[in-house]
């Protein structure tokens, strides 16, 4: 019997020994993405660009040995509720480093989560200023809002408009800060705000809004929301009379927005993005065949993407950012999340969306925007814009 036994646990601990060694040859990395709800479009798209960088870099090597990298991704919901809990999930799963989220909202919500595991997590398209600000772990590699805003602000004016309206939703940490960057900026600049409408999350009926600003005067309209908003807000404007032109921020940079708004009403509206597909730089041009060949190899890929197979910002910078984390995590030589979060503050990246560093509070040392305007169904690039300008 204690032959048996002894038999028995050496083949025990054969097997953890075994696992052990698995597992060590492999390390995990957070994708802290809004799946479903609210923002689920643009946080699917935001995940499939961690996975086509994970196809395109599977490996990271530490101190002379090569790692295989796993992506953990969750689920955050668009819920800063859920988002804590996601958060903890991917802590009790020991991943080494995170990325994202889509949405500022969840991103803060999650923050003390990743600080208290000192886990470094790097923001791809979170764009308030409280994601970074309110925690040392977090990075982004974005531009921010009061930047965002300050450039539509700009457009705004230079195309001649006087007074602005609003819509903006209650409660959402992106939506309410960028309207008020660009309203701060626009003022400023000697333009008047003439009317301010807020609505609730998941609301649908944007008609007794639209109306208000009808008999406002406005001659545009800023309204930075969710993909799954905007086709809303642009419809029931046009069926309701409102011919004020209409801005937004980075997330309408989305054909899905025009698909489901319809062309027809879609023309000429402007926003600010990230990054653009027709970009000729050689990084960008080789990045944006290569994602798109990869699109197109998966019909499941593309719905995910809207139906498309364009690249929107959102990807670009989130498999920027899953380069940054590995280039991190090889300059610190370690998984250590001190580590890494050191080898963060001080690296050095060249990324499709622009050169890569950060602050000392872990931003992105960014400061260039590209406006498009929907032109003929699609979007149009129109000029960059930056901030000496």
């Amino acid at each position: 019997m204690k032959k048996m036994l002894s038999a028995l646990c050496v083949a025990a601990v054969g097997a953890c020994l075994l696992s052990a060694s698995v597992f060590a040859d492999t390390i995990k990395v957070g994708v802290f993405e809004p799946l479903t709800g609210e923002n689920g479009g643009g946080g699917v798209q935001e995940s499939q660009g961690a996975t086509y960088a994970n196809e395109i870099r599977p490996t990271v090597t530490i101190d002379g040995v090569e790692y295989d990298v796993e992506l953990d991704v969750v689920d955050n919901k668009s819920d800063k509720t859920e988002g804590v809990t996601a958060a903890q999930k991917l802590v009790a799963d020991g991943v080494v480093g995170v990325l994202g989220s889509y949405g500022s909202g969840v991103s803060i919500a999650a923050g003390p989560i990743f600080a208290d595991a000192r886990i470094p997590a790097i923001g791809c398209s979170c764009t308030n200023p409280q994601v970074t600000a309110g925690c040392d772990y977090y990075f982004r590699v974005c531009f921010l809002d009061p930047f965002q805003g300050s450039v539509m602000a700009q457009y705004a004016f230079d195309e001649g408009y006087t007074k602005v309206a609003t819509i903006e939703q209650l409660g959402d940490d992106y939506s309410t800060g960028l309207a008020n960057f660009f309203k701060k900026q626009f003022i400023a600049l000697g333009g008047e705000i003439v009317d301010q409408e807020t609505f609730q999350t998941n609301q649908s009926d944007f008609k007794a809004a639209l109306t208000q600003i009808k008999a406002s005067g406005a001659e545009a309209i800023f309204a930075p929301s969710s993909i799954a908003t905007a086709p809303l807000i642009i419809k029931q404007a046009r069926e309701n009379g409102v011919d004020a032109a209409i801005m937004a921020g980075d997330t309408w940079y989305n054909t899905t927005i025009i698909d489901n708004a319809g062309a027809e009403n879609c023309e000429n509206i402007a926003v600010s993005t990230f990054f653009d597909e027709a970009d000729t730089a050689p990084a960008v041009a080789e990045f944006v065949a290569g994602y798109k060949a990869w699109l197109n190899e998966d019909a499941d890929r593309i719905s995910k993407n809207g139906g498309n197979d364009d690249v929107v910002g959102n990807v670009a910078l989130c498999f920027d950012a899953y380069n940054v984390l590995l280039d991190a995590i090889e300059a610190a030589g370690s998984t250590d999340g001190e580590a890494i979060k050191a080898a963060l503050e001080g690296i050095e990246s060249a990324g499709v969306t622009g050169a890569i560093t950060f602050n000392e509070i872990g931003d992105a040392n960014k400061d260039t925007a590209y406006i498009d305007v929907i032109t003929d169904g699609s979007f149009s690039f129109l000029k960059t814009v930056t901030v000496s300008e």
